[in-house]
């Protein structure tokens, strides 16, 4: 027991004696229970072996699915040869063009400047025609015909802007920072502006599509809020449903080039959440795709099958889980029509009427509210912009958590769990309205990763059982379609970006069924939970795993990629700070961090209400301005609404770096009770919502850096989000494609741990992709769309990577004979099921 048998054997053992620095490695030895391994140090192994001649590809999941030498000896001799399919090389990006990328944002000024000074000039005018009466009756009328325009305006904006500077999209390719990147820049920022965004899961919203050139048929129910941009390369069949996070852009942007193409689903087709869909593919009528899934370029799903995974293979799980209901044309277009006319009659003028008679009701305001007379210069002006920033958060945070306690729960009788409704009814109206108003991200963000964020989610209908406190059961970001049907089991952790999908729908139906989280789990981050998930107690759900709903019920395992495979629960290192959970320790350090924790919530409430503060003082100063300014008036409207966009940049830029005392953060491994990491979920809540207004600009890099970030020279970012600022180094003329994440921590379970990712010059992230901690990424290596490139891994320069967890890539055979790229295993080419190792 121990000695070499083969060749292999002793080349492996030499590796990993070398990465956990040990002289001898028994070839029987668990590399996490007897070794003591972990996720991290076998990614270091894998890519070691990687590097060797003489040895073939080995992926983390080759290492989970045979975890001592012996085994994975085994399995590597005896697979079999792998198709001859070379592995894809990465497309080297164009050379920068500095000059090219500064004329590109000079432009992308030049357009946002024009669109806020029409903005200025509108609501100038606006205000000045409203404020000319007195009478309630005339304020609503007044506040009907300006608001119904201006919504009638900023919904026809992008359709017209689209077919002037596009006309129709084709397939096609350009550089980024090109003039015709410009004019796609131009129409993509107008329709994410769009106000119809709102509209989406109402058959309101597939008009807009058609109207912006989508080929869409009857009976499609679109819930996701991503906007496809290359609209007239979207094919839709009638009776198709897209739920919300799925993403189908109908463009590529890849090594310094956008490429549009073609999307293609057929009839009755289903897409599950937080899916991914690259250029070229298709699916057929009938076809599904599951949660967490994605297809990439060139992949054709057959008429009638279903399939998930990332990239996606075939499966036999059905996820139209609700039976069909009738649903008539007349009901859908009465549905959309009553949408539209409770907007334009209801909300906008409530908005702009109820508004400014709000304020007129407070006769100390007269200084702000007058625009004929000019008192910028005097204390009472500051005085009263303060009074009323008070009263205004003040009464905003509290009638918010008023809202969102007490409505959704008298909504909440008239929706019976299990009970099959049809669509674009009072009762999908119910649905509609409860879920937006437990989802809104104010108190979750206040709350979250702290003890507090308990209650409130209790307050707003979840089932926590029993629930064993430990300071951080729940990230800043968890969403659900009805929290009166969300079970979370006692003991279990949840980090950010969890979805529960307690809601089922069809083509014509929908019904609220329970989703049950068992007790004792931990929850990564970017995960989709639906009803039915096929996990118990005990278990360890991994970043962006698809949680199984077919198979036995899953207990006391770790489940890790898409489509998920077993893994450890947990490994040594992980229970290090183990007595820091139990007993007179944990009182003490849990008391110790709910001051704390409490103290940054109300650091936060100040910092939030300053900035509106200020923000007020910037509204009402362009107000008073513009009576003394003449036709100039609008202008200095439109050139505030600039300046407060600068000012909520650098205000939040400044309070993240004094958060962080101007200092870069260290690699760490600490406790969730270490006073460390109490200051890191600090660092956590600095707003940076504003962060999307700067996609796809040169102005983005510059915020990149200013919060911290080694951010090299003509970075392309199309929406990347950053969590650990001053741990990322980016280089020269990368690609971050939209959605993609880069994320230099892990917390699992009352560990956190934190390491450096180095992203080489000229990288491509997919969209949707993420980068986890301690990564490395070769100059022109390209990670795939909806990738998870797991914690230590080392992608070589040029490399082509893909898959969850990401693996390299080779081109193979997809159905219709076209070529398409897919991750290979090393060892799990011979089908055998993976079990091991800890993300």
């Amino acid at each position: 027991m121990g000695k070499t048998d083969t060749v292999t054997e002793s080349v492996l053992a030499e590796v990993l004696a070398g990465v956990v620095r040990k002289e001898h490695i028994p070839v029987d030895s668990h590399f996490f229970d007897d070794l003591g391994a972990n996720s991290l140090v076998m990614a270091h192994f894998c890519a070691r072996v990687r590097k060797r001649a003489d040895l073939p590809s080995v992926s983390m999941k080759d290492v989970y699915g045979h975890p001592t030498i012996r085994r994975l000896a085994a399995a590597l001799d005896t697979a079999p040869a792998a198709a001859p399919a070379a592995e894809v090389v990465a497309p080297a990006p164009p050379p920068g063009s500095t000059p090219r990328y500064l004329l590109c944002g000079a432009l992308q000024l030049l357009v946002f400047t024009a669109y806020c000074l029409l903005a200025g000039l509108v609501l100038g005018k606006g205000y000045e025609w409203i404020s000319a009466t007195d009478a309630v009756v005339s304020v609503y009328l007044r506040s009907l015909v300006f608001g119904a325009a201006v919504f009638a305006g900023a919904c026809v904006l992008p359709v017209v802007a689209k077919w002037l500077l596009v006309g129709r999209w084709k397939e096609t390719e350009f550089p980024v920072w090109s003039l015709a990147y410009v004019r796609f820049w131009t129409v993509k920022a107008l329709l994410h502006a769009n106000p119809l965004i709102l509209f989406t899961g109402s058959p309101l919203y597939v008009l807009y599509l058609r109207a912006l050139g989508a080929r869409i048929g009857k009976g499609v129910t679109i819930l996701t809020h991503s906007v496809p941009v290359c609209t007239d390369l979207l094919t839709v069949g009638a009776g198709t449903v897209l739920r919300k996070d799925s993403y189908l852009l109908c463009y590529r942007a890849e090594a310094g080039r956008i490429r549009t193409g073609r999307v293609t689903l057929g009839s009755d087709v289903y897409i599950g959440e937080k899916t991914v869909l690259e250029i070229g593919t298709t699916m057929g009528d009938g076809a599904q795709l599951g949660h967490s899934s994605a297809l990439y370029g060139g992949a054709a799903v057959p008429a009638g099958e279903r399939w998930h995974g990332s990239p996606s293979v075939r499966t036999d799980v059905d996820y139209v889980r609700v039976p069909p209901a009738r649903c008539t044309t007349l009901r859908r277009t009465l549905f959309g029509l009553g949408g539209l006319l409770q907007t334009v009659f209801v909300y906008v003028p409530l908005a702009v009427g109820g508004s400014y008679l709000l304020l007129t009701l407070v006769p100390a305001l007269d200084t702000l509210l007058d625009p004929t007379t000019q008192q910028l210069d005097s204390a009472e002006f500051y005085s009263e912009a303060l009074g009323l920033s008070v009263g205004l958060f003040v009464a905003s945070v509290l009638v918010g958590l008023a809202v969102v306690t007490l409505i959704p729960r008298l909504l909440k009788p008239f929706l019976r769990p299990d009970r099959v409704y049809p669509l674009y009814g009072f009762h999908y109206s119910v649905q509609r309205a409860i879920a937006r108003m437990t989802n809104i991200k104010f108190f979750k963000w206040l709350c979250g990763d702290s003890s507090y964020i308990v209650h409130y989610l209790r307050a707003i209908g979840y089932d926590l059982s029993h629930v064993e406190q430990t300071g951080s059961n729940f990230g800043t970001e968890v969403s659900h379609e009805t929290p009166y049907l969300a079970t979370v089991g006692s003991g279990t952790m949840v980090a950010d970006g969890l979805s529960i999908v307690n809601a089922d729908f069809s083509a014509t139906s929908f019904r609220v069924t329970r989703a049950t989280i068992g007790p004792h789990n931990f929850l990564g981050n970017n995960i989709a939970y639906p009803s039915g998930g096929r996990t118990g107690d005990n278990c360890l759900l991994a970043t962006k795993v698809m949680v199984p709903l077919d198979g036995e019920l899953r207990e006391g395992v770790g489940l890790l990629g898409s489509p998920s495979f077993e893994i450890p629960r947990s490994v040594e290192r992980d229970s290090r700070f183990d007595h820091l959970r139990e007993g007179p320790e944990l009182a003490r350090r849990l008391a110790a961090k709910n001051r704390y924790n409490l103290r940054s919530m109300g650091l936060f409430l100040f910092v939030r209400w300053l900035h509106w503060f200020a923000m007020t003082v910037l509204g009402f100063a362009a107000v008073d301005l513009y009576g003394a300014s003449g036709a100039l008036g609008g202008l200095l409207i439109g050139a505030s609404l600039m300046a407060g966009l600068v000012f909520s940049t650098g205000y939040y830029v400044l309070v993240e770096r004094m958060i962080g005392r101007f200092r870069s953060l260290e690699p760490t491994l600490c406790s969730i009770y270490d006073p460390w990491f109490w200051w890191q979920e600090r660092l956590w809540k600095v707003p940076d919502n504003h962060l999307v207004v700067f996609n796809g600009t040169p102005y983005k890099n510059l915020v990149w850096r200013l919060l911290g970030v080694r951010m090299g020279r003509r970075v392309f970012d199309d929406g990347a989000y950053i969590t650990e600022r001053t741990l990322t180094a980016i280089g020269d003329d990368c690609t971050l494609a939209a959605h993609t994440k880069v994320q230099a921590h892990s917390q699992e379970d009352g560990t956190y741990k934190s390491e450096r990712i180095t992203i080489g010059a000229g990288c491509t992230l997919g969209t949707g992709a993420l980068v986890h901690y301690g990564v490395s990424m070769g100059d022109g290596a390209l990670l795939a769309p909806d990738s998870f490139l797991m914690k230590g891994e080392e992608m070589p320069a040029a490399a082509h990577w893909g898959g969850n967890p990401a693996v390299p890539v080779t081109a193979a055979p997809v159905t219709g004979g076209s070529a398409r790229a897919v991750p290979v295993n090393g060892a799990s080419r011979n089908g055998v099921p993976a079990k091991g190792g800890k993300t």
